[in-house]
């Protein structure tokens, strides 16, 4: 069966972007999908095992594991969720649907990028009967913030902070999420996780980044850290690797010929580690907190 005209588009985009950002090469579900159509309600592994997801996203559960990391971010379907960049929309196909059918809202705040914007939207923004009338804003260096102020019950980001540092803003984007969070809200973090006796390179060139760096970062912006989990954690996943992380799946980024990183090099090592070692972790906004301090730039915390 051939896409629509629209979908080929879009996937094209979305292979345009993952380059750009370094970031997952997600597969875009067909446009419409299958139509969430539940009335109350549902729990997450109904959205999880949604036919309107591709079975190649759904390949990517064992390693990502929705269920469990969604609920460790506690969210519950009548929140207000924001996901800052939300990429190829691997998170916007449980989401989307869960909360429509729950009664809540999701807000997709993208980077400053009009391709990705269309690319994303002609995928689930203008399939509302799917995925809910998700709302678009802007998550950026110069953006005003990711959405009102303490209108969202939870902000969630994946495998984006080494992003936000190579561009010197993420400290910028942590005051934002912590101004637009409601007193109570929590800020759901996933990120490739940099051994702790590294020193921390404060661009993320290896897209590894320092779990008590997301820390300091947070709480700078003035969030408490509540809970961390080993959900997403691989040991396998030495994080050295001399393409950085992108050489892991789902990217499986080859060395050029003939350069120094192409001798010896296996594709089938990289292959048998798996996707990144992670951190999962669970902040909250104090519940007595009205607004975010001045944003500080972190220093590298002390080995």
């Amino acid at each position: 069966m051939m896409k629509p005209a629209r979908v080929v588009l879009a996937l094209a985009a979305f292979a345009l972007m993952a380059s750009c950002r370094d970031d997952d090469a997600v597969p875009v579900p067909a446009a419409g999908g299958a139509p969430a159509t539940a009335a109350s309600a549902q729990p997450l592994d109904w959205a999880v095992g949604g036919t309107w997801r591709l079975d190649s996203v759904k390949a990517r559960d064992t390693w990502r594991h929705p269920v469990t990391t969604l609920s460790f971010f506690g969210l519950k379907p009548t929140d207000t969720v924001v996901e800052i960049w939300p990429g190829g929309g691997y998170w916007t196909a449980i989401l989307g649907p869960w909360l429509k059918a729950g009664g809540g809202k999701l807000v997709a705040a993208h980077p400053e990028s009009p391709e990705a914007v269309a690319a994303w939207n002609a995928a689930y923004g203008e399939h509302p009967e799917t995925y809910g009338d998700i709302t678009v804003t802007t998550a950026s260096k110069t953006a005003p913030g990711l959405a009102a102020d303490g209108s969202a019950d939870a902000i969630l980001t994946f495998r984006n902070i080494h992003n936000w540092m190579a561009g010197g803003y993420a400290d910028k984007i942590f005051a934002d999420a912590f101004r637009a969070l409601k007193p109570g809200g929590v800020l759901g973090v996933e990120e490739h996780r940099l051994p702790s006796a590294r020193d921390q390179d404060l661009t993320a060139s290896t897209g590894y980044v320092l779990e008590s760096y997301v820390v300091q970062v947070a709480q700078n912006a003035g969030f408490v850290l509540e809970e961390s989990s080993e959900i997403n954690a691989n040991p396998k996943d030495n994080a050295d690797h001399p393409l950085g992380v992108w050489m892991l799946p789902p990217n499986l980024r080859a060395p050029a010929p003939g350069s120094p990183e192409a001798a010896g090099y296996d594709k089938a090592r990289y292959t048998a580690i798996g996707e990144s070692d992670r951190m999962t972790l669970r902040f909250r906004k104090p519940a007595a907190a009205a607004a975010s301090p001045a944003p500080a730039a972190a220093a590298p915390p002390a080995q």
